[in-house]
């Protein structure tokens, strides 16, 4: 798979991902638990390391905790958030995340949409100073969030931001991309398949000959590709509970990137 740098420190990610909102968000049943843990297996199989996670997604933290296998643990990357006000709640809720995760040591804690901002920062810089977070970072999923996004990236010392992007949602090339670029921040990309209407807009629609020029053989990984074009994108983290969409979904971290004409084609196919 292609790797990309965290720019902050060198170390080097896969490109594809693996969102736990909705897929991990299951009860305790062996029936419920059973694709997840095929997923995962598929996953570090494949060289995968990178997984998202926050308190926000009900049962996803401690479902993937449970389910992780210590070898499992060795290899992931852990990103989760914290989504509450106040600095006491803060610290207790990323003790507990680090606690349902089965971590003593979380990669990275992520300010989720951007909530209570500077205390959750504060208590971050303090806990990576610390050692008990590797990196820390700021998310949001929204358009209307980016011009928020750019200010923060701007004045605060970051690892990394997470935002949406896919080829028909473009708005974060304008500024938010070239920014973290020069800021040397890292770039997790949510909602690359803008929660499924992607593949709605070219439902019966025969995949384009050239696409095999970027080594897609996919709708899925076409819209990765575009995202991958771009190199301020550190890793893309699409949420499944399903092997064969994640055998997909990796593949579209493989082979050939689209140039600048391959990349107007696939946003043109997708609008």
């Amino acid at each position: 798979m292609i790797v990309r740098k965290i720019p902050s420190s060198g170390e080097e990610l896969p490109l594809i991902g693996l969102g736990t909102s909705g897929a991990f968000e299951v009860g305790d049943s062996a029936e419920e638990r059973a694709p997840l843990g095929a997923v995962l297996a598929a996953f570090f199989a494949a060289g995968g390391r990178l997984i998202d996670t926050s308190p926000m997604y009900s049962t996803a933290e401690r479902v993937l905790g449970d389910l992780l296998s210590r070898e499992q643990h060795q290899k992931a990357f852990l990103a989760t958030k914290v989504w509450t006000r106040g600095e006491r709640a803060g610290i207790e809720q990323m003790t507990h995340s680090a606690q349902l995760l089965k971590s003593e040591r979380l990669d990275l804690i992520q300010v989720h949409n951007l909530l209570d901002l500077d205390t959750q920062l504060k208590t971050l810089s303090a806990w990576k100073a610390a050692g008990k977070v590797r990196y820390i970072g700021i998310t949001h999923y929204t358009v209307s969030a980016h011009a928020e996004l750019s200010r923060v990236l701007a004045r605060a010392q970051l690892d990394f931001v997470q935002l949406n992007y896919s080829p028909v949602t473009r708005d974060a090339e304008k500024r938010l991309l070239p920014l973290a670029a020069e800021r040397g921040v890292a770039v997790l990309v949510n909602r690359p398949f803008e929660d499924g209407a992607l593949f709605k807009a070219v439902q019966g629609k025969a995949l384009p000959e050239w696409a095999a020029e970027v080594d897609a053989s996919s709708w899925g990984q076409l819209a990765l590709k575009f995202i991958a074009s771009n190199p301020a994108v550190t890793c893309i983290i699409p949420a499944t509970a399903n092997v064969a969409h994640l055998t997909d979904n990796l593949a579209g971290g493989r082979g050939r990137v689209p140039d600048a004409r391959q990349r107007e084609a696939i946003a043109q196919a997708f609008a």
